[in-house]
């Protein structure tokens, strides 16, 4: 991949090498799942961690544009406007304009990023305004989820092969090594949050406050983390909500003037951008026939397993991996880099449908050969059938069979003994 270059143009060559890159990825797990727990095992995925990042880290983001947006983004707050009451193409912003400008997403629409995401552009774009540069605080949010995943996982007998499904999983490589995108930011304080929740919820309560406002999907486990505080019950709670509320403020404090407008800017958002790669959704719609009715069932089951979790106290783990994984399955948009935010939970379910899902997803780069080849951007449905159906099977599959199955699912009995 690296040796390709613009991965854009060799779509096609990208797509059959991360294909092939899962295999031997398949193969790898296989082998340190049946083998014993070492050092020298550990160095060794830990190193190839570390080099498979390198060696994608200078390409110049082609698969995606959002890092131009990124990049725009830091450079307009600079110049001293608010990102969030001015969009890319409005005119009094043409002297801003590089060649970035011209190939970033959504050019129509004012900034829609969460603020913490905001104010890191804004140091980016003046400390590391290089365009690969530009990919660092992403880079290193993914190697910090590294560090703590390494850190966590060796309580585990398997701890090697657990820390592996993160570390050397060709999705997570290529969504943030070569495309650098932000979600890196949130997945980290989401794992950095569930290393701490029983023993600190007050703490990691902050630490998913500062995640929502990186990306928005960790704030579905901010009511899990209070609960746990026993807000508002105990004086810790409250302490957990303030500093939440702290956070909050001053993240959102230098876009004060764009308060009224977030709502709407999200509605905008959710209305331009619908059906982009999703696979639950898609039936929903074909079934109902309004966007309105398809999301809405989705949204419905999220809120109800974010309030079912909070509500029982469900094992903070638990609660993430089947939040994150509704939110995944029932996403009106699932663009191939949100199923990153699965892969650091399946160090703790490895779940086999879930780590294949994560592979196929780069089949939805499909969209790209026609969208350079006459400027319309579609997802096939027959790849979307082809992304998704064997992860549907085998997820029903893997169900029925442990329905049958008497003994406790060994990864269940290793994490039990783990803890």
């Amino acid at each position: 991949m690296a040796r390709l270059g613009d991965l854009k143009i060799a779509v096609i060559e990208t797509i059959g090498l991360a294909l092939a890159a899962g295999i031997v990825y398949f193969i790898a797990l296989y082998a340190l799942e049946h083998s014993a727990k070492t050092r020298p095992a550990l160095w060794v995925i830990v190193a190839g961690a570390v080099i498979f990042r390198l060696t994608l880290y200078s390409l110049v983001p082609s698969l995606s544009t959002d890092i131009q947006r990124y990049r725009w983004e830091g450079r307009v707050q600079n110049a001293g406007w608010n990102p969030y009451t001015i969009a890319p193409n409005d005119p009094r912003l043409a002297y801003l304009r590089d060649p970035g400008w011209a190939v970033m997403p959504g050019p129509e629409i004012p900034a829609v990023y969460p603020p913490l995401s905001e104010l890191i552009f804004r140091l980016d774009a003046r400390y590391l305004p290089g365009i690969v540069a530009f990919k660092l605080p992403f880079v290193l949010a993914d190697l910090l989820v590294l560090a703590i995943l390494g850190k966590w996982l060796q309580a585990y007998p398997d701890g090697n092969y657990r820390l592996a499904i993160y570390a050397w999983n060709p999705l997570v490589i290529v969504e943030f090594a070569a495309s650098g995108h932000n979600d890196a930011l949130a997945i980290a304080a989401m794992i950095a949050a569930l290393a701490i929740i029983k023993k600190r919820p007050g703490a990691s309560t902050v630490t998913l406050t500062a995640g929502s406002l990186a990306k928005l999907f960790p704030i579905t486990l901010l009511p899990l983390a209070l609960r746990l505080s026993e807000w508002p019950r105990k004086l810790r709670g409250w302490f957990a909500f303030s500093g939440g509320a702290i956070v909050s403020i001053a993240c959102i404090w230098p876009y004060r003037s764009a308060i009224t407008q977030f709502s709407a800017l999200f509605v905008h958002y959710q209305a331009t951008f619908q059906n982009y790669n999703p696979s639950l959704y898609a039936v929903l719609l074909w079934f109902y026939g309004h966007p309105e009715i398809a999301a809405g069932i989705g949204e419905g089951i999220v809120l109800g397993l974010t309030i079912w979790a909070a509500g029982r106290k469900v094992d903070p783990l638990k609660a993430a991996f089947l939040i994150v994984g509704a939110i995944l399955m029932f996403a009106p948009n699932t663009y191939s880099w949100y199923f990153t935010w699965i892969v650091p939970l399946l160090c703790f379910f490895p779940n086999p449908a879930w780590l294949l899902a994560t592979i196929l997803q780069f089949l939805s780069y499909k969209v790209l050969i026609e969208y350079q080849i006459n400027g319309i951007w579609h997802f096939d449905p027959y790849f979307q059938w082809l992304a998704y159906a064997p992860f549907y099977a085998l997820l029903i599959g893997e169900a029925l069979v442990k329905s049958r199955q008497k003994t406790p699912d060994k990864y269940e009995a290793a994490m039990t003994e783990a803890r």
